[in-house]
């Protein structure tokens, strides 16, 4: 009962205010929440989400992390870490944080982020706009955060990508950079070679390339600690069955510890009429019209008998629900939580089973 109060107050008092801040503009009311959630982390305003939200209820260990929750936050909400601290606050049980890469970029141009509100959906071309790996590494380490810690009662993910100027035949030692900078603050890596949004980085997924890039990380992780730091691979939604197949074999060869499905779609399909207008836009699309085809994903590489996290389209409860019961382990949210709010984290938590 209480998430549901929480998720009614959000979508008809809340969202309606902040959908209309800053003229409208989806990125800068982004940006300006997540400025404003690292605010409230070190007030008495953090304790107080966490009663109207309540704890996660379901603890779980992935590839020997161990999760106080199965839902997590979806990578690009929070790139730079700037709300790092609030996020178990909120009912989350891992965040992930990033895209992060090497070097600082500024993504693609502007505007990069449309709002599909009929559909509830999201079109992104945003480019893995970032501060760069170090400089999230530097807030974590002033936070005196370090893998295992739980400092800030969550593990953390941290996802890498490939710096856009960095041509493809150099990838490889890009990540590699980007695991040795944030290593020591990471709890698993999440590998983005998935994201529509910088030139030929899909590219990565063929058979060869997701093979060497996998197994260098492995081996890197490997001697950068004793115990190594789980490498996750995250997928995109358009790769043919077939791709998908031939990816999963090749990840699993290279030593991954799991997958993380799926990334935003170049499909289009589910638009409501009135959004139909955003078709056209460069992107990846997530939401609801994503729901589908990532419930088919996932469906697949279940299979695989790697641990699979899903992500994309998990808008309700029966959305996680329906990834539970094709056998992933754990969930992430993002278009959802932006439409929904922390009610539907709680939701999540309380009324789905495993």
């Amino acid at each position: 009962m209480k998430d549901r109060l929480v998720t009614s107050g959000y979508e008809h008092l809340l969202r309606p205010i902040l959908f209309r801040t800053f003229g409208g503009d989806p990125e800068a009311i982004h940006d300006a929440m997540i400025r404003l959630l690292g605010a409230c982390a070190s007030t008495p305003l953090a304790r107080l989400a966490r009663c109207v939200v309540g704890r996660p209820t379901d603890p779980v260990t992935i590839a020997g992390v161990r999760f106080p929750g199965r839902v997590g936050l979806a990578a690009g909400m929070d790139k730079d870490g700037v709300a790092a601290r609030m996020w178990s606050w909120l009912g989350f049980g891992f965040a992930e944080l990033g895209t992060v890469t090497a070097h600082p970029q500024p993504g693609n141009p502007t505007p990069r982020l449309f709002r599909l509100k009929r559909s509830g959906g999201l079109i992104n071309r945003m480019g893995f706009n970032n501060h760069g790996v170090q400089a999230l590494a530097d807030r974590l380490d002033c936070w005196g955060v370090t893998r295992g810690s739980g400092f800030l009662g969550v593990p953390l993910g941290i996802s890498i990508g490939k710096t856009k100027n960095v041509p493809l035949d150099q990838a490889i030692p890009d990540y590699l950079e980007s695991l040795a900078t944030i290593h020591r603050q990471a709890d698993y890596i999440a590998v983005n070679v998935s994201s529509p949004n910088t030139p030929g980085l899909r590219d990565l997924q063929s058979k060869k390339e997701i093979s060497a890039l996998v197994g260098a990380l492995v081996d890197r992780a490997a001697e950068l600690d004793p115990v190594p730091l789980p490498i996750f691979v995250k997928i995109a939604p358009d790769v043919t069955d077939q791709g998908l197949d031939e990816l999963v074999e090749a990840v699993c060869s290279a030593g991954a510890s799991g997958l993380i499905a799926t990334n935003t779609t170049l499909a289009r399909t589910g638009l409501a009429l009135s959004d139909r207008r955003f078709a056209m836009e460069a992107g990846g699309l997530s939401g609801a019209p994503l729901s589908r085809r990532a419930r088919q994903v996932v469906a697949r590489v279940t299979q695989s008998g790697l641990p699979v996290i899903a992500s994309g389209g998990i808008m309700t409860v029966a959305d996680a629900q329906a990834m539970f019961d094709l056998g992933a382990v754990a969930v992430q949210v993002f278009s959802g939580f932006i439409y929904s709010g922390p009610g539907l984290v709680a939701a999540i938590n309380h009324r789905t089973s495993r």
